[in-house]
């Protein structure tokens, strides 16, 4: 169940707040004037949800050049990456 508490919550139980992100790893809604205004999370969360938008997003890019047909066989990708890594550049 979703965390909710208000702007002056906010104001009056930062500290608590900030530990319940960073412990429960979950985000606090924040409302204001009755209304939702606010996400809180800790910044490993935020982390972690911007890397999996990164991998989404990339991932959708491979799917469009594969259905566009830009297809390349995976062991010539793989011998790419191998000699990438030899070199020290990945």
């Amino acid at each position: 169940m979703p965390r909710i508490q208000s702007s002056t919550d906010l104001r009056n139980k930062y500290n608590e707040i900030s530990s319940f992100c960073r412990e429960s790893r979950e985000p606090v809604f924040i409302t204001k004037n009755g209304q939702g205004d606010l996400v809180i999370m800790s910044v490993e969360m935020f982390e972690m949800l911007s890397g999996k938008l990164d991998l989404y997003r990339l991932l959708d890019e491979g799917r469009a050049a594969a259905m566009a047909g830009r297809k390349r066989p995976y062991a010539d990708v793989f011998s790419e990456l191998e000699q990438e890594l030899a070199n020290g550049h990945l």
